[in-house]
């Protein structure tokens, strides 16, 4: 049958993961991983390669078992209990799994079918993924025969078929040409109006545009966990004279700073014009010589970059 998409209570998360452990060749590649996601939320799942997002994907869409925490979805445990909670998972992997030599209404048939879903309900089902995913004037073609970018709709396509609550997708947009990008980011948009989505991606720009949450993987600890406007502003500045570093938190409108070295600072800011006057105002204060203050246009990029390729640590 497909899916009712019932929440077991109307604030209750559709996914709920706690203490996520991975061992792999005695190695410990996941520390404890918490993240919860509510319908309506779209989350950019975010890390270097080696951080263990591969290894949390698989784990969330019930692909791989953790050595201690739990995973419920929908109220439902995924070791205890993995049909019905697997009924409520789409998953799209990185490589999508299409069989190229079947039409797209033949392949996606099939899926539904494997799903459990009836005659009639597969051809149903079959209408709605491919209005939703923009596949109508392609249902006889050959799989093999389309762009990328339609197969990539393909493999959301097959997620959606059984009207899961979370929706999980692993990089959809990769090898994709900016056309077919723009497209992808529409079908995610109107997906997190009927499901809880967790989108894995590279792109930061992207995650800013489609995110509503943030959580940033590192070393198998998730170290940042953030609603994207709850982010602050940044601004970049650079003093070519100046030895000392400001006190961030006693300059208006900034929240704290980050030293880059040859005077250059990262700094967080609640109110960008006020802590610009500031930054003036101290510098002419001060005597020094100020040679860049802007606005920084990626803050997520830059968050990234301070969570992740500054971090010189090796791994916990």
């Amino acid at each position: 049958m497909v899916a009712n998409n019932v929440d077991p209570m109307p604030d209750a998360p559709l996914l709920n993961a706690q203490n996520l452990t991975r061992y792999f060749h005695g190695r410990k590649v996941l520390h404890g991983v918490h993240l919860e996601l509510h319908r309506g939320e779209v989350l950019g799942f975010l890390g270097p390669n080696g951080a263990g997002k591969s290894t949390t994907m698989k784990i969330l869409s019930g692909n791989l078992a953790p050595h201690t925490g739990r995973v419920e979805i929908c109220g439902h445990d995924l070791e205890r209990a993995p049909l019905p909670a697997k009924r409520q998972i789409g998953y799209l992997p990185e490589i999508p799994p299409l069989y190229v030599d079947a039409t797209v209404d033949e392949y996606l048939i099939f899926c539904a079918r494997v799903h459990g879903l009836s005659h009639a309900e597969s051809k149903a089902a079959l209408e709605k993924a491919k209005t939703d995913c923009e596949l109508t004037e392609v249902g006889d073609r050959l799989v093999g025969n389309l762009s990328k970018g339609f197969r990539q709709r393909v493999g959301i396509a097959q997620a959606l078929l059984h009207n899961p609550a979370v929706v999980i997708l692993d990089e959809p947009t990769n090898g994709l040409d900016p056309n077919q990008i723009r497209t992808m980011r529409t079908t995610i948009k109107s997906l997190a109006q009927r499901h809880a989505v967790i989108l894995s991606s590279h792109v930061l720009s992207e995650v800013q545009t489609l995110c509503t949450r943030v959580a940033i993987l590192h070393h198998g600890h998730i170290e940042f966990n953030q609603r994207v406007n709850e982010h602050p502003d940044g601004m970049m500045i650079q003093w070519v004279n100046n030895d000392h570093e400001p006190d961030w938190q006693g300059l208006n409108g900034a929240i704290s700073g980050t030293a880059l070295g040859d005077g250059s600072y990262r700094v967080l800011v609640e109110d960008y014009d006020f802590a610009a006057d500031a930054v003036c105002e101290l510098t002419k204060q001060n005597g020094w010589k100020l040679r860049e203050l802007r606005k920084d246009s990626s803050p997520l990029e830059s968050l990234f970059v301070d969570l992740t390729c500054n971090d010189t640590s090796i791994p916990r």
